[in-house]
Parts: C-alpha cells; structure tokens; sequence
C-alpha cells in the first residue's frame, strides 16, 4: 500500500474513533489526539492533516447552517433541527447565519447539499429556467 493511502486510511479511522454514537465529539478528539501523541509515527504531521480535513467534513456534514435575512424563532429552529436529524438519520446541530441577499425566506447548508426556499433563489431559477 502506498504511504498516501496509508495516511488517508489511517485518518478516516481517527474519525472514525473521534465519534460517539455517530457524533464527533471534542473529548473523543482529545483522546484521540492524546493516544496519537503518545505514538511516534514517522508521517505524524501529514496524518494530522488528514484527520483535519476530514475531522471539517465530518463536523460539516453533522451542522445545518441556517441563513436568513432575520432571525428566527427557538421553535421554527428547533423545527428544522429536527427535520434534518430525521431525513440524515443522524443528530444534526442547527448554527444560524444572518444573510440579507435572500430578500425573504430559508437557506439550510448541511455538508455539500443545499435547501434553498428564499425568494432570491426562486428569482433566480426563474431567470435561469427564461435564458
């Protein structure tokens, strides 16, 4: 096997181990990144970058980032994490972030996949689907 995938496999299964029940916690990182210490590895840094990047997608893929032009209510966002958790059937963590270009309406960035029910994202389609 070469060094590149070793690296990666070793990587994905620090993830792996960072998890409880399915979510990335910080203490599982911790210890993981405790016993890793105490571990001479002869690539150590470039593992450690690997386990970053896919430490960010995991953490990525577990948080619904919520954009609107205003905040919204505990209730409608405890909705949504809900919603979420239920169609990634896995916990998923609601973060809000204020975007005023959407005129009106929700954007909901889970990992790659958005949801897009705004105003602006609707003009949008209707300018592309006229061209």
């Amino acid at each position: 096997m070469k060094r590149d995938q070793k690296i990666t496999k070793l990587a994905k299964k620090l993830v792996e181990l960072s998890m409880d029940n399915g979510v990335v916690t910080e203490s599982k990182v911790g210890e993981v990144l405790t016993g890793f210490q105490q571990v001479q590895h002869r690539h150590h840094l470039a593992i450690l970058k690997a386990f970053l990047n896919y430490l960010r997608r995991e953490v990525a893929l577990q948080t619904a980032v919520v954009s609107t032009p205003v905040g919204l209510s505990g209730d409608a966002l405890s909705a949504i994490e809900v919603q979420f958790s239920k169609l990634y059937n896995r916990p998923v963590n609601v973060v809000t972030q204020p975007d005023t270009s959407l005129i009106a309406g929700v954007r909901v960035r889970v990992g790659d996949d958005v949801y897009d029910a705004s105003v602006a994202g609707r003009l949008q389609r209707l300018a592309e689907s006229v061209n």
